[in-house]
C-alpha cells in the first residue's frame, strides 16, 4: 500500500509541474498543426484518476512477493518522468503543448534525441504503465496506460507530419536514423 500511496503522490506532482510548465511556455502557433490532438491526449490523460481509485481496490490486483509489481512499476515511474523532464529540457523553448513548428525551428539532435525521436511521449507512456504497475492491478494498468498509447501514436502521428512537411528531406533522414519511441524497436 506504501507504494501506491507514494506513486500517487509523484503522479499527483508530475501533473501539477506540468501544469505549471504549461503556464510559462504558451506559444501561438503561426499554423494549427494540431488537428484536436491535443485535446485528445487530455481526453486519455482523465483515465488516469479513474485507474488511480481502481488500483485501491481489489479488482484487479495482481499478488506478488513482496510487492515486487508494485515496485518495479515505481521505479518505471521514475525513470519515465524522469527521461519526459530531460527530453522538454532538452527542447528547450522548441518544446510547445500544441504541434507547432517555429520560424527559426531546428531539428534536435542531442540527448534522448539522438535516439528517439519523441523521448518526450516515450517518457510518459513509461510513466502511466509504472503508475499502473505500482498499483500492482492489471486493471490499473489498462485503464492508465491503454487511453495515453492510442492518444500519443495519434500525436505523433501529427507531429511526424508536420516536421516532414517542414523539414522534408532532413526530418526524413532524421527518421531514418531514429525510431519514434523506443530506441532500435520502435
Amino acid at each position: 500500500m506504501t507504494i501506491s500511496i507514494v506513486a500517487t503522490v509523484l503522479r499527483a506532482t508530475w501533473f501539477v509541474g506540468e501544469l505549471a510548465h504549461a503556464s510559462h511556455s504558451k506559444v501561438t502557433p503561426a499554423k494549427d498543426w494540431d488537428r484536436s490532438s491535443l485535446k485528445i491526449l487530455m481526453l486519455a490523460t482523465l483515465a488516469v484518476p479513474v485507474g488511480v481509485i481502481v488500483g485501491f481496490t481489489d479488482v484487479g490486483h495482481i499478488h506478488t512477493e513482496g510487492n515486487f509489481m508494485g515496485a518495479v512499476g515505481f521505479a518505471l515511474m521514475f525513470a519515465g518522468i524522469s527521461i519526459r523532464w530531460i527530453a522538454i529540457h532538452t527542447l528547450g523553448r522548441y518544446f510547445t503543448r500544441t504541434v507547432t513548428v517555429l520560424n527559426d525551428h531546428r531539428i534536435i539532435r542531442s540527448g534522448f534525441y539522438r535516439h528517439l525521436r519523441h523521448p518526450s511521449y516515450a517518457g510518459c507512456l513509461l510513466g502511466d504503465l509504472g503508475l499502473g504497475m505500482a498499483y500492482s492491478n492489471w486493471l490499473s494498468i489498462v485503464i492508465i496506460f491503454v487511453p495515453n498509447l492510442a492518444a500519443s501514436l495519434y500525436r505523433i502521428s501529427i507531429e511526424e507530419d508536420a516536421l516532414l512537411e517542414n523539414f522534408g528531406n532532413e526530418y526524413f533522414e532524421y527518421a531514418r536514423s531514429t525510431k519514434r519511441l523506443i530506441s532500435k524497436v520502435y
